[in-house]
């Protein structure tokens, strides 16, 4: 299993903790895809999830670049044209650093917003 599928493993099973249902993981579109997709009481959420080993010196947050999250946002877009929901979208990271004897997670509620975005 890669580093990528372990972090999505290990953010899924975080969020599971915190009791938030997950709807789907990797959904794809023509645009990119979404890591998971759950939601909590109040909000569906859409989880882009950045992982690493310890060894790595880079922050996995600036690898969610302007590009990135256009194509997070349009994705998220997709998504709610072909699903309803009735919950306010909300777009989070989760940076899972993978060590040799547990883990680190970082949950970024509400990285980033869907305006200032061109739509299709």
């Amino acid at each position: 299993m890669n580093i990528g599928k372990i972090g999505e493993t290990l953010a899924t099973n975080y969020l599971l903790n915190l009791e938030y249902e997950i709807l789907c993981r990797n959904y794809h579109s023509r645009y990119g895809e979404i890591d998971i997709i759950c939601e909590n009481r109040d909000y569906i959420v859409f989880v882009e999830v950045k992982s690493k080993k310890n060894t790595s010196i880079s922050n996995l947050s600036e690898r969610v670049n302007y590009s990135k999250k256009e194509k997070i946002v349009k994705t998220v877009c997709q998504y709610l044209s072909e699903n309803s929901n009735e919950k306010q979208p909300r777009i989070d990271v989760i940076e899972v650093i993978i060590l040799k004897n547990s883990n680190k997670i970082y949950h970024i509620e509400n990285a980033f917003g869907m305006i200032n975005f061109e739509f299709f």
